[in-house]
């Protein structure tokens, strides 16, 4: 069903799954997981789903998480992040040539999708699953000036950050605030992370620093979505718990995007798309599927899929 690839990416090697089915013409989704997470972590599942509706995948690890490389080991830095993406569309388009490639993100990375959606040339949709917009609203008013240097900084800046940018280590998860902080707070996160990364093979770590740089501006999807003008399926848990993953914050980055887009709500909180099997995550898989079929039914090679 997949072979294992690698690509280059910030100076590391991150390593990966290519889900093909053996032809030029099929659209390609680019997956990875959200924080601290490995690809195994359920997000293999909806890559497989994904696959078996007709589309090939490319599924990769964070640099400095699970199977891919890079130090330091279980490094956070959302500007890295996005620039896997877009090397992973890279090593696609130099190997397999002119594709329809469809970015899909989860949590923390489904925020980064809609960043590098609008950086990256040429994507043809993309698919943010209960995207981190942020804790709020910004006060600030991003504008085309703003653009432009987040492309700048996407492209060629300095996101090495500093020691005061920096948080951690610390615990990804606890179930105890009080004694022993962690990075993800809510009960609800502990749980599913000790139940999937607490599984053989898995290859999470409980542990992770965080580093945001301190750039002219953020690498938020507040500064892209007016330019993401490509199909989008926002999906959001109606109840979740996670406090960067705020609905408000959400819906004001979804009324910004200016083309096709979908809002999709999902009964539960944050994690409940990332249990398996379970109907929320029957009910996500399931949408985003018919998205995709939505946006390539005009494909004249939709009737190989």
């Amino acid at each position: 069903m997949h072979r294992a690839i690698s690509f280059r990416s910030e100076g590391a090697e991150l390593q990966g799954r290519h889900f093909s089915h053996g032809d030029e013409h099929r659209p390609v989704v680019v997956m990875t997981h959200g924080t601290t997470a490995t690809i195994t972590m359920v997000i293999d599942v909806y890559a497989r789903k994904i696959f078996d509706a007709g589309y090939d995948v490319l599924l990769f690890d964070h640099r400095n998480f699970g199977q891919s490389g890079g130090e330091p080991r279980q490094e956070i830095n959302p500007w890295v992040q996005a620039r896997g993406y877009r090397d992973a569309v890279s090593f696609l388009r130099s190997t397999e040539g002119n594709r329809q490639i469809v970015l899909w993100g989860d949590s923390f990375s489904a925020g980064l999708a809609l960043v590098a959606g609008a950086l990256i040339e040429d994507i043809s949709a993309v698919i943010a699953q209960i995207p981190v917009c942020g804790a709020s609203i910004p006060e600030a008013c991003f504008d085309a000036n703003a653009f432009r240097t987040i492309k700048e900084i996407f492209e060629s800046g300095d996101v090495a950050g500093g020691p005061e940018q920096t948080t951690g280590p610390i615990p990804v998860v606890s179930f105890d605030q009080i004694n022993n902080p962690s990075l993800l707070t809510p009960i609800q996160a502990y749980r599913w992370f000790i139940e999937h990364g607490g599984q053989h093979g898995s290859g999470w770590e409980n542990w992770a620093t965080r580093v945001i740089p301190a750039t002219p501006v953020p690498c938020s999807p507040f500064v892209t979505a007016p330019y993401l003008d490509l199909p989008v399926q926002m999906m959001i848990g109606t109840a979740d718990e996670m406090v960067h993953c705020n609905i408000k914050a959400q819906k004001a980055v979804f009324d910004l995007f200016p083309g096709e887009k979908e809002f999709v709500e999902i009964p539960g909180g944050h994690f409940g798309l990332l249990w398996h099997p379970s109907d929320e995550f029957e009910a996500a898989a399931s949408a985003q599927i018919a998205f995709l079929d939505k946006v390539f039914s005009s494909n004249e090679n939709a009737d190989i899929r």
